[in-house]
């Protein structure tokens, strides 16, 4: 890795992935051709880019029973009880995220407040064909359960058998989502969006895909919410001379082998560390299954910098704004307070970011490429909308009608002004 002395420019944001625009047209036809056409488009392109042919006699979009007894026949206990204990850490910690209606009354008699109230149908992406991503049903399957959210659906590339990934059947299971559809691309998110006779429309669109459906994300927004358009993945590092290099260099890697994009960086004010920290790199490096991809992203999107005080480095880890953040110094709780942008924090040695990605709890969901600055990771409030609420009292009308009127003058809103002042009229005898 190279070690770099800390300048003001650290910064390796890259810009998100927007697509060509032969990638952007293709998305922009099947997902007008899928509004249009339904389920028989949905069928073709899972022929034509998975290579998978689904009998719409047997409407084999929809995953059944069968398959699903089929995927717990061929799954371990093991991997069994693991998913349900990854599963109760995230509930209980977005259990904790709930918030509740409220109402306040007056001494004049006015009330006010806010009801919070669960989307009524939610998609989730999970990306699928080869891969097998029983995380990303977890992390946000759970939330919009605890969020109250009724229906749940969820959409997976088939594999060439025309079935799903058995651990992601049986995960889906764990949490009672039934309705699962074998189909994904820029058609499942179309279908998702619009609806089809098979599968009804939803109101947000959530989980990871390649960059045809975060194009067809893009593209139904405004008809349906969406979570984020997120970047690759990131991790950056805070350290000082207690950090073990070892521990550091596996962390950076946990990162690098997601994609030659991801972005693995440590910030030390210890010239010592960074030194075994690179040194470990190449070494763990020529074990590591994804070589290939971890070196690319080292390479082009890894570095080491040195800080000349430990001040300096906070202020770099701040720029960065990572979407995962370790502190692997002597006290990293006093820290805490001076770290102002990270998706999600990780402190002290034992912390490894996988522990936040599978088990902890919290959410894996979380913004990318500098946008933790003004985003935050998937929570329940992501699965909810609010309403407010008013209740006028007379005595309050009276009170405040001139004030509204003339307020509503100063905009040139006649009628609004007038709507208020109709209130402070005596009622006509008939």
């Amino acid at each position: 890795m190279k070690i770099i002395p800390l300048t003001e420019n650290i910064t390796l944001r890259r810009s998100i992935d927007q697509g060509t625009g032969e990638q952007r047209k293709a998305v922009e036809e099947i997902v007008q051709t899928v509004r249009k056409n339904g389920d028989n488009a949905v069928r073709q392109y899972t022929n034509q880019f998975d290579g998978v042919d689904l009998d719409p006699k047997t409407n084999q979009l929809l995953v059944t029973q069968e398959e699903i007894d089929t995927a717990y026949a061929n799954t371990t206990n093991e991997t069994i009880a693991i998913i349900r204990e990854a599963a109760a850490n995230i509930r209980d910690f977005h259990a904790r995220q709930v918030q509740q209606s409220w109402m306040t009354t007056k001494p004049d008699g006015t009330i006010l407040g806010q009801k919070v109230t669960p989307l009524d149908a939610v998609g989730i992406y999970v990306p699928g064909g080869r891969a097998a991503y029983p995380s990303t049903i977890l992390m946000n399957v759970i939330p919009a359960q605890v969020a109250g959210v009724q229906r749940i659906v969820m959409v997976s590339p088939p594999q060439k058998d025309s079935t799903l990934n058995n651990t992601v059947l049986v995960t889906a299971a764990e949490l009672g989502i039934t309705e699962i559809y074998k189909v994904g691309g820029a058609q499942a998110v179309a279908a998702l969006a619009y609806g089809t006779k098979t599968i009804a429309p939803v109101d947000k669109i959530v989980g990871p895909g390649n960059i045809y459906v975060a194009l067809a994300k893009q593209q139904v927004f405004g008809t349906v919410a969406i979570d984020m358009i997120a970047g690759p993945s990131e991790i950056a590092i805070l350290a000082d001379s207690t950090a073990n290099p070892a521990y550091i260099a596996a962390d950076l890697l946990s990162q690098a082998e997601h994609d030659p994009l991801s972005s693995a960086v440590l910030v030390t004010t210890d010239e010592t560390l960074a030194e075994a920290v690179a040194k470990e790199v190449t070494e763990q490096l020529q074990t590591l299954p994804k070589e290939e991809i971890a070196t690319a992203s080292i390479q082009d999107f890894g570095a080491i910098y040195l800080a000349a005080s430990l001040p300096e480095a906070i202020q770099a880890i701040n720029e960065l704004a990572a979407e995962h953040l370790e502190v692997l110094v002597a006290d990293p709780w006093a820290i805490l307070p001076q770290i102002r942008h990270a998706g999600a924090i990780f402190l002290g040695e034992n912390s490894s970011e996988p522990v936040g990605d599978y088990f902890a709890g919290p959410n894996h969901v979380l913004p990318t490429n500098g946008t933790a600055r003004f985003s935050s990771p998937l929570t329940v409030e992501d699965f909810t909308k609010k309403s407010s609420i008013i209740s006028y009292s007379k005595q309050a009308i009276q009170q405040n009608a001139s004030k509204i009127a003339a307020f509503a003058r100063l905009e040139g809103l006649e009628a609004h002004a007038r709507a208020v002042e109709k209130r402070l009229e005596e009622p006509k005898n008939e």
